[in-house]
């Protein structure tokens, strides 16, 4: 009599329930976990089981039934009641023998395991064949899909998995087809991460969104911020607003957009179909909460992107600092990286003179200026108060003096000289070898009267 299968499952539990006091219940496989779809009452009943988890993991796994006489040598046991003592769990199979889920029962006292297992079996084989004249298994709701992509969000370990995650799961929540994310500058509003491949209407979304430049994106953006959500409703011959104009030449005739983060960091979310349908207010307020999930993940990426780089970087230059200096020369070739230690002449007096914030400033005109006389690829650092080192590669150790030189003429134009040391790693000498020598170097170019770069032969 059961019309659904989920109605099927929990007149079986009910059933059951009148001719056994267990705790029942009824776990169909949904996506990628068994999820309980009937169960009698218990105070804590598992909403889903991973597929390999416990004894009902270990059925589905198998397909073969289970018995426990005594559940506390059972180390995988989940309990739904403190007092249970037994556990019989069978396979829900289809008419052709594949696995669809499991029946489990666990009682609190003493129970013939063998007789029951019998009438489990036969009430499972039943139970697997209503189910699939009923549709098969239930469907993974919308809910579900939203949780489970939120969790595939949170896991996102780079901005780009992250919006490619967002996309994905818009398109699958939504039931619509293509899905876009737009986001704010600065520098200038910009598409987010394309997922896969995708479809003919999310590709030209994306290629008229491309074309109508960065004005028409901050429209887009701006609506969506000072509106709030919006949907259209399926109406045929009502032209869109001037704002989606761009989308209805590409082709969509359905248009979820909502709003992601605040308006100067954020974007907006563009679920779009090329079929004319009405989305329900239901499915623009999973929208609403996937854009909120989407913009928490992305904002905490962000911002563990700038603690990753305020530690990496040294607070006053804006240079990278002692830890990612030794890393980079952990990483040296021998006789093509070149170190070139440098330090400001005079710098103390500057701040015996005038104090350290006329020494703060210097140092940072001084980074400027030696950032802007090395070629694209070269690093700096500061490793001291008035130490910097440059990692560059070379052909040839007088290319390397060639650079230090352009950075002494670099000082001189801020009014101030420094004096450099250069070194190139020998074949299976340590990094900080090679460090020394740059110093011991920098320390001759010194003595040679400052203004100067001296190479380190030895």
């Amino acid at each position: 009599m059961a019309s659904t299968a989920l109605e099927a499952c929990e007149w079986i539990v009910a059933a059951l329930a009148r001719h056994t006091p267990a705790a029942i219940s009824i776990l169909l496989h949904v996506h990628d976990r068994l999820r309980c779809v009937a169960a009698t009452g218990a105070w804590q009943v598992h909403a889903t089981v991973p597929p390999k988890a416990g004894l009902v993991g270990q059925v589905y796994a198998t397909g073969e039934p289970a018995a426990v006489a005594d559940v506390t040598a059972d180390p995988d046991h989940f309990p739904v009641r403190p007092d249970i003592a037994a556990e019989l769990c069978v396979p829900v199979l289809d008419p052709a023998g594949r696995l669809i889920g499991v029946l489990d029962l666990q009682w609190s006292g003493p129970v013939e395991l063998a007789r029951w297992q019998d009438t489990a079996e036969r009430l499972a084989h039943r139970l697997g064949a209503r189910i699939v004249a009923l549709g098969g298994p239930p469907a993974e709701s919308r809910g579900e899909k939203l949780l489970r992509h939120a969790t595939a969000m949170t896991a996102a370990a780079t901005e780009w998995e992250l919006l490619a995650a967002a996309i994905t799961a818009a398109r699958d929540v939504s039931a619509l087809s293509a899905a876009v994310l737009l986001l704010s500058g600065p520098p200038e509003p910009r598409l987010g991460a394309v997922t896969g491949t995708p479809g003919e209407l999310e590709s030209r979304i994306r290629a008229e969104l491309a074309e109508t430049g960065s004005a028409a994106l901050d429209r887009l953006i701006t609506r969506a911020h000072r509106h709030g959500a919006a949907y259209t409703l399926g109406e045929a011959g009502h032209p869109p607003t001037v704002d989606y104009l761009p989308l209805a030449r590409a082709g969509a005739r359905t248009l979820v957009a909502v709003p992601v983060g605040p308006p100067d960091a954020g974007g907006v979310l563009l679920v779009a179909d090329e079929r004319l349908l009405r989305p329900d207010p239901t499915t623009v307020n999973l929208m609403e909460l996937l854009a909120g999930q989407a913009w928490a993940c992305l904002d905490r990426l962000r911002t563990l992107a700038r603690l990753r780089e305020q530690a990496n970087s040294d607070p006053l230059t804006g240079l990278r600092h002692t830890g990612p200096f030794e890393q980079r020369i952990a990483t040296a070739t021998p006789g093509r990286t070149a170190l070139l230690a440098i330090d400001v002449d005079g710098f103390k007096d500057v701040n015996d003179t005038y104090g350290h914030q006329a020494g703060d400033r210097l140092l940072v005109e001084l980074a400027r200026a030696l950032e802007g006389a090395l070629r694209q690829g070269d690093e700096l650092y500061r490793i001291g108060g008035d130490e910097f080192v440059a990692v560059i590669e070379v052909n040839r150790p007088e290319e390397a003096v060639r650079i230090a030189e352009r950075l002494t003429e670099a000082a001189r134009r801020t009014g101030r000289t420094i004096s450099i040391g250069v070194a190139l790693p020998h074949p299976g000498e340590p990094p900080e070898r090679t460090l020394l020598r740059a110093d011991q170097a920098l320390y001759k170019a010194k003595h040679q009267g400052r203004d100067t770069v001296h190479l380190s032969t030895t």
